[in-house]
Order: structure tokens, then C-alpha cells, then sequence
């Protein structure tokens, strides 16, 4: 079993090593410069209504890669297997989360199709290369993620709200975390609001529907990025028969480096 005293400090194989070996932790700030993705993979049958979903709403969702019916490995990283590879999964069934697993063999089907798609704790590691504070990590926490009322555009048999990503950013970091985030458009790219939350329809930024709830220090502005987690969202409001997907925070680790998805 592989053994880490800092998580940021371990290589991408390293870190799924230690998933794989059953650990169950939120990936922020794991495998530090190595590309994370968030997970949906559903029977075939629903992959087009996915895949559609995720083209006509590629800020929250979009597609790095995507498997062949029944194949649990990706282009992302030789050898990997989505099935063990991330900390933490969930089980859907009709739309309602039926539990929550470490490892999904038991669940997957032979005709399941999975959808990698990019994650902004990616672009966290260029935000931390400009010295932009990071307070989740900091305070040991999962990113805060909200559902808002802005619906996503529909696609086939799916449909659903998108689901947004906080950060607390020094008031006069703002600009440089747009401008580094922009730089990457395939892990959600620039934020989609800043400041008051209840533009999105967020009441309370204390009770997070995904993740944790995280301290601003004084001078911080709520910023919002689209998030991954935007596909589970889709499933409750859809309710298509089944799917399996990440729990939020807890993400693949992939071989690929986040400075590839750069393109300034």
C-alpha cells in the first residue's frame, strides 16, 4: 500500500494507489500539478443524452474524455480503473442517491459509459503558483458547492440546474483569479458571478449543498465557478434509471498536467 505524509507531494499513480488501497478522502490539494476530473458514467442507452447535456453546457461540464461501453480505463492515465481509482463514489438509482461506495465494481455494468470531465481544483494549482489563497485547503476543508437557479441548457432526456463552486478571494486577488482561470476553459474556466450569491439563488453560504462550508477571512469576496457536480444535479431532476458518479470533492487524479489544459 502506498504511504504519503503530504498528499500534495505524491504523483498522480501514487495518490489513485492509495484510493484504489481504500482510503476515503477529498482530493483538493492531492498529487500537486496533476489534472483532476469528476465522474458520471451511465448505461449506454443514456450516453448521447450526456454527451449532449455536456456539449451544449461545456462551462459546467466539460468533456476530457470518454470511455467505451463497459470499459472501466481512460485515455487519462494507462492502467487506471475508474471503478477503484477515486476516493469515493455514489450509486443512483431513478434519480435518488441510493448509497454511497469506495469501490464500484460490484455496481458497474457491462454496457456503462463514463464521462471524465474536467474539475476546478485543477486550476487551483496555477491559482497557488500566483500566491491567490486557497481557504478550503488551508482550513483542511471540501470546496463549498451550491445548486443555483440558473437552469442549464436541456439536452435530450436531461435537464437541471448548474451547480456552482465557492472560493473566497482576497478582494484585490479577484482580477488575477479571473484571469488565471480563464486561461483554462476546459476545468470550468473564468467564474461565473462574483460577489452577492443571491444573483444565483444561493440564501445561505453556510449550508453548502455539496462539500463544506468554508471561513472567508476579512477583505474576501465570494467567487463562483461552474462546477462538475452540475451532471448530479441533472440525475435528480431527470431521474434517469441509474448512474454512478464521484462524491463531490472526491475526484479522479489523472496522469495528464494541469499546465496541458493551458492556453494563454
Amino acid at each position: 500500500m502506498t504511504t504519503y505524509d503530504d498528499p500534495a507531494t505524491l504523483t498522480a499513480a501514487e495518490a489513485r494507489a492509495v484510493f484504489r488501497a481504500g482510503t476515503e478522502r477529498t482530493t483538493a490539494g492531492w498529487a500537486h500539478g496533476y489534472t483532476q476530473t469528476n465522474l458520471i458514467a451511465v448505461p449506454e442507452e443514456w450516453a448521447y443524452d450526456v454527451l449532449l447535456f455536456c456539449q451544449r453546457n461545456p462551462q459546467a461540464c466539460p468533456v476530457l474524455d470518454v470511455s467505451d461501453p463497459g470499459d472501466p480505463g481512460t485515455r487519462l492515465a494507462e492502467g487506471a480503473d475508474l471503478r477503484t481509482d477515486l476516493p469515493r463514489y455514489r450509486i443512483w438509482q431513478n434519480g435518488v442517491l441510493s448509497g454511497e461506495v469506495s469501490d464500484a465494481c460490484g455496481m458497474w455494468r457491462s454496457d456503462m459509459v463514463a464521462f471524465s470531465i474536467g474539475c476546478s481544483f485543477t486550476f487551483e494549482s496555477m491559482l497557488a503558483a500566483e500566491g491567490v489563497p486557497l481557504r478550503h485547503i488551508d482550513q483542511g476543508r471540501n470546496v463549498a458547492m451550491y445548486v443555483t437557479d440558473v437552469e442549464c441548457e436541456p439536452a435530450g432526456r436531461l435537464h437541471g440546474p448548474m451547480v456552482v463552486s465557492l472560493r473566497w478571494i482576497p478582494e484585490e486577488r479577484v482580477g488575477d483569479a479571473i484571469r488565471i482561470t480563464r486561461a483554462m476553459p476546459s476545468v470550468h474556466g473564468a467564474p461565473v458571478h462574483v460577489g452577492d450569491p443571491r444573483t444565483l439563488g444561493i440564501g445561505d453560504l453556510d449550508r453548502p449543498d455539496f462539500g463544506d462550508a468554508v471561513d472567508a477571512e476579512p477583505g474576501d469576496v465570494p467567487v463562483f465557478w461552474a462546477c462538475g457536480v452540475t451532471p448530479q444535479a441533472a440525475l435528480m431532476a431527470s431521474r434517469p434509471p441509474f448512474a454512478i458518479t464521484h462524491a463531490p470533492g472526491h475526484m479522479f487524479v489523472s496522469d495528464r498536467l494541469d499546465s496541458e489544459y493551458r492556453v494563454d
